[in-house]
């Protein structure tokens, strides 16, 4: 794997010439951890303006996951970028205050508490209807608003195991084991933005047909589990329809082969898709293999998938005489789908990255020292040719206390410290 560094991608001038989809937008976000944030940090990245509230003192927990330095982990940096942060006790009655105040101010409001606390604090969405009639109310919980589990609390992990996900990763010998990341939040995140851009659109269509939305057409419902229920693909319909029970395979995927990880020469690995019936054929002529290619009852996935074992068999065995890049250099000469297991290091130091501005680097300051040129993940999807600059980095707590209680707000001075002073009173 390429180990080297290319030239960081020049930033698309920002020159007004094409304002970001969501300009115009403001959030309220009301969430911590994963969930309801990834929601914020996808509407941010596209221009809206998003106001994260934190607790005073701790401010959110992700600040202190996969802390190495510092008071800010480079998760919270990364997650939360493009907002900006207030720091407000939504268990007092001022902050509470404040929050309907801003609530005036915003399109949508994104939450990730269990359901039933943003009642408990009198701050449920017949309240922050009341305050804004036309507000957007994206929440996100492990089972969602309604039904026998609602008030249940639950993490990703959870919600990845009862969606049906855990069952499938891992090998069939062994327990189900977790992927490296949250995806089962991170899925949910993206539901909740695409709620919300879809009830903003929704709303704006009302308008122009002068009407207002109810608000229980203003609620967006996310479920984690329901999230990886959706991505599981005919989990269900294949059970319900022919009493079939996916197992783990796995690097492989159930009924499709030759798919799945290949060692080669040196210990390195590298993935091989030849599971299409045309892509097989020209693989199995690459590996030495024509009588595979020719055999009649490999023609189809189905044939292929009962003799798994024998193909993966003759494909290691290629593989294994080979380099990574010797191997993936001829697959890609024949049209085979295929490509190396990259680190960090390797996506850090590859052109295609750099190419599309999907690795963007910032001076970080961990409080103590600044770590110069750290690269942080683009932003997604691409518009116009290449990611969109990543205008700063996930905020310091309470950064824009001041800010927002001035320029949006209208407080006074007096009313300003008296906040400031609040949210540094809280003990930590």
């Amino acid at each position: 794997m390429t180990t080297s560094r290319p030239e960081p991608h020049p930033r698309p001038a920002e020159d007004g010439s094409r304002p970001a989809p969501l300009a115009g937008i403001r959030v309220l976000e009301l969430g911590n951890y994963i969930a309801a944030p990834t929601a914020g940090r996808m509407l941010a990245d596209f221009g809206a303006e998003v106001i994260k509230v934190e607790r005073p003192g701790t401010g959110d927990e992700l600040r202190n996951w996969r802390l190495y330095e510092g008071s800010t982990s480079m998760l919270f940096r990364t997650i939360n970028r493009n907002k900006k942060s207030i720091a407000l006790d939504l268990r007092s009655d001022a902050g509470r205050a404040l929050v309907l105040d801003l609530v005036r101010h915003c399109d949508v409001l994104l939450e990730n508490f269990r359901p039933g606390t943003l009642e408990r604090w009198g701050l449920g969405p017949d309240v922050l209807s009341e305050a804004n009639p036309d507000l957007i109310v994206t929440r996100l919980s492990a089972y969602g608003q309604t039904g026998p589990l609602s008030a249940r609390p639950g993490f990703a992990a959870v919600a990845e195991a009862v969606g049906g996900f855990r069952e499938l990763v891992g090998d069939p010998d062994r327990p189900p084991v977790r992927v490296g990341i949250s995806i089962g939040d991170s899925i949910a995140g993206l539901y909740a933005a695409f709620g919300s851009v879809m009830l903003l659109f929704e709303r704006e269509r009302a308008k122009g047909a002068q009407r207002s939305l109810p608000l229980g057409e203003r609620m967006v419902d996310v479920a984690l589990n329901e999230a990886m229920f959706s991505m599981m693909e005919s989990l269900v319909p294949d059970f319900e329809a022919y009493g079939v029970r996916r197992e783990r395979t796995g690097g492989r995927m159930e009924g499709i082969a030759p798919s799945n990880a290949y060692v080669c020469a040196g210990g390195g690995s590298i993935v091989i898709a030849g599971n299409g019936d045309s892509i097989f054929g020209r693989l199995m002529e690459i590996i030495g293999r024509p009588d595979l290619a020719a055999d009649p009852s490999l023609a189809s996935n189905a044939g292929r998938w009962a003799r798994r074992d024998e193909l993966d068999a003759a494909i290691g065995a290629w593989t294994a005489t080979l380099e990574p890049k010797e191997a993936l250099a001829v697959l890609d000469a024949a049209g085979v789908p295929s490509g190396p297991i990259y680190t960090a290091e390797d996506i850090c130091g590859d052109p295609q990255y750099a190419a599309r501005n999907m690795i963007q680097r910032f001076d970080v300051s961990t409080g103590e020292r600044t770590i110069p040129d750290v690269g942080f993940p683009g932003i997604v999807p691409v518009l116009g040719g290449e990611s969109l600059p990543i205008r700063s980095l996930g905020p310091e707590l309470g950064e824009h206390t001041e800010e927002i209680c001035r320029d949006l707000l209208k407080k006074s001075e007096d009313e300003i410290r008296a906040i400031l002073r609040a949210a540094e009173g809280v003990a930590v």
